[in-house]
């Protein structure tokens, strides 16, 4: 059963599309990426529920922009949006990846936000940093990481009602394996870079296997990808009469993946939830799943890997050498 939850394709509830989670919840197919938002993160957010009809909002504290989306959530909801009709994500970030900080962290993101809970709540990276950590750390930055005295406080949140799903962000099928062996409350969402560019098939794969849904991030590739401009995709696009973006997101929603595009502009936030009612046919999908330059953008060396000194001296060593 949950196979099929994992793999079925959106369904559709009103206007909005949807994916059901091992929790039962649901969580929208596209939603509002925050990352590199800065001041333009409230009104990002606030057009994109009110005038896009969007009910997905991405963030993390990491991001530094949680004070901004609160400021654009808070103004949604006074419009008459209701938050049982929205779905927030947030990250607990590399230094609180300590038992003793789990609920500290998710209070102050709470408080960010302006929301008594959220709808989902991810361990952004799977590595413990001391505070303020350089990048790339100096030796003794990067300490170690109980990630089952970790996994056990978030299960907490969600039996008292701060959280309602739980889940891990650019994990390795390895890390995602062992977490399973011992998790009393199955990660109910993986969050990780995929795109035509990188395809990541391993963990989806993985994640399927245990009914877990994946969200895409980066859908579009980024600044040091833009896949926007990949001839494949340009072709596809002008033959669908479709824009690049769009061809981007619907390549991810047929995986049978939510995925969570960032935009600060207006026209290009509306663009990118016109994804529904239409196909990318299979010879184009097929065409978009065989890009043969497959290599991740973000890797995380700058912010784990000392060359050095360790303990990872390479991003492949991150990536537990799975790629």
């Amino acid at each position: 059963m949950a196979m099929a939850q994992a793999t079925r394709a959106p369904r559709e509830e009103g206007q909005q599309h949807y994916y059901k989670l091992l929790s039962g919840h649901t969580i929208p197919s596209v939603g509002l990426g925050t990352w590199r938002s800065g001041s333009l993160a409230s009104e990002s957010v606030h057009t994109a529920i009110t005038q896009a009809g969007y009910r997905h909002i991405d963030t993390a504290a990491e991001y530094g922009v949680q004070k901004e989306v609160g400021e654009g959530l808070k103004a949604a909801m006074e419009s008459g949006i209701e938050r049982k009709d929205l779905f927030i994500t947030s990250k607990l970030w590399c230094a609180d990846l300590s038992p003793d900080r789990v609920r500290g962290a998710l209070r102050s993101t709470l408080n960010e936000l302006q929301l008594n809970y959220l709808d989902l709540y991810l361990i952004h990276w799977p590595f413990h940093l001391k505070d303020d950590a350089k990048r790339p750390p100096e030796p003794g930055e990067v300490l170690d990481f109980d990630m089952e005295g970790v996994w056990r406080e978030m299960e907490k949140l969600v039996k008292d009602g701060l959280v309602k799903n739980i889940g891990v962000c650019n994990f390795t099928v390895t890390k995602l394996n062992r977490l399973i062996r011992w998790a009393q409350t199955l990660p109910s969402v993986c969050q990780m870079e995929m795109h035509p560019g990188w395809r990541n098939d391993k963990m989806l794969e993985a994640c399927k296997n245990n009914g877990i849904h994946v969200t895409a991030y980066s859908p579009l590739g980024s600044s040091e990808r833009n896949l926007i401009h990949d001839p494949i995709v340009t072709k596809i696009a002008n033959k669908l009469n479709k824009s690049p973006g769009q061809v981007l997101i619907k390549w991810a929603l047929q995986r049978g993946t939510s995925c969570i595009p960032k935009s600060t502009h207006q026209e290009r936030i509306m663009e990118n939830m016109q994804v529904f009612g239409w196909l990318i046919p299979e010879e184009d999908f097929k065409s978009l799943s065989s890009i043969k330059d497959q290599r991740r953008v973000l890797d995380g060396e700058t912010l784990f890997v000392n060359k050095s000194h360790g303990p990872f001296r390479s991003a492949a060593e991150l990536w537990d050498n799975e790629d």
